[in-house]
């Protein structure tokens, strides 16, 4: 995945990407680091969860508002973004699988 072009794509430096999916600000400005996989697969999380809530909030600015911003009542109020951080995407995913077949929020 090209880091810079998920960065632009979302109006984010590298810094603002990194520290959104839990990384430190250098992972993401040397190569090496930006293409290892924990880095990879840290980004394509946030990058899918955003994507599947783009039908539902109107856009990939007002989806990534929702991410980072949006308290999800079945974790605490937590949002997808500390999820993410702590390795939970699976769960932010299957919450999100449950809310698109018709279950509560």
């Amino acid at each position: 995945m090209a880091i810079g072009a998920v960065a632009a794509r979302l109006g984010l430096s590298k810094a603002q990407l990194a520290e959104t999916v839990g990384l430190s600000p250098e992972t993401l400005q040397r190569a090496a680091r930006a293409l290892a996989p924990r880095t990879q697969i840290r980004v394509g999380e946030m990058v899918e969860i955003i994507r599947r809530v783009v039908p539902w909030t109107g856009g990939e600015g007002q989806a990534l508002a929702w991410y980072r911003g949006e308290p999800i009542p079945a974790f605490g109020d937590r949002t997808a973004e500390s999820l993410v951080k702590e390795g939970r995407a699976a769960a932010v995913r299957e919450y999100l699988d449950h809310v698109a077949l018709g279950g509560f929020a």
